[in-house]
């Protein structure tokens, strides 16, 4: 197996998901200095030592090889324990040091986008959206919290039973299922519309945080929108950060993409 080192702009980090494989993992996306684009994974985030927490918008250092059993191009086996992690691009000059990396291929079009999709040409991109429709949620279901509670309880059950060996990690509780999904439904430059789940990270905090203050879902889903449709969608020039996931990209779905994040400097006047 060919392994290489690769200099990571970190721009993306997902929700952590379950895996009775492999535990709780996260999937982090970036950009290398070349312009191109990077899929780490599988990353046992919240159970590394602090100082490997790795920020958005730090660069990272890292051995990684292909990932045979994901053919989209971007899709790398990170070696963590290489893992070195560097400066950090700050907002400074309205996001100009990101600027330079994250917007030097942006797509307005996303037939082209799932056209190259399709062809297995690329599973990440910028998208600028010509027009923001809406941003929504959705409750999840009782029945799925029901198969995530079933699935985390199986995970803790393994982590007993390898009690024996030191894998390194923190034995923390896995992360919950969050309580309601969010979606943006916006318009591309051929005013061709699509409805998106948003699966970074952030919006699941910054719903967290919410609910914490607040002590009630209904004020923080109202913060979670006020943040990301009047706030982002309003006064930000506002980019998705896109990737298809490996089922929908395996079965050429009509759409594979989810927004796996946002990128929202200031609106220039």
């Amino acid at each position: 197996m060919v392994r290489a080192i690769k200099r990571v702009l970190v721009v993306v980090k997902t929700y952590p998901n379950l895996s009775v494989k492999y535990d709780e993992l996260v999937c982090t996306a970036g950009i290398l200095e070349d312009g191109s684009w990077v899929r780490l994974y599988p990353i046992p985030f919240r159970r590394m030592d602090y100082e490997k927490q790795y920020k958005k918008y730090d660069w990272i250092e890292i051995e990684v090889e292909r990932r045979n059993q994901d053919m989209r191009p971007e899709s790398f086996i990170p070696n963590m324990e290489t893992l070195k992690i560097g400066a950090h691009l700050d907002t400074r000059d309205n996001w100009g040091k990101r600027k330079r990396y994250v917007l030097q291929n942006v797509y307005r079009d996303m037939g082209e986008l799932i056209s190259l999709a399709h062809q297995n040409k690329l599973s990440l991109a910028v998208f600028k959206p010509e027009k923001v429709i809406r941003f929504d949620d959705k409750e999840v279901s009782e029945q799925e919290h029901q198969e995530y509670q079933k699935k985390m309880a199986e995970i803790l059950n393994q982590r007993k039973q390898m009690k024996l060996i030191d894998d390194g990690l923190k034995d923390i509780e896995p992360v919950s299922k969050p309580d309601y999904r969010f979606y943006y439904e916006f318009e591309d430059i051929n005013s061709k519309k699509s409805k998106m789940m948003i699966e970074d990270w952030e919006i699941q905090a910054l719903y967290r945080n919410c609910l914490q203050r607040r002590r009630n879902k209904q004020q923080a889903l109202e913060d979670v929108h006020k943040k990301y449709r009047d706030d982002f969608a309003l006064t930000k020039d506002l980019y998705f950060i896109l990737g298809t996931t490996l089922e929908f990209h395996r079965r050429r779905a009509r759409n594979p993409f989810t927004i796996i994040g946002t990128f929202t400097p200031k609106k220039r006047i």
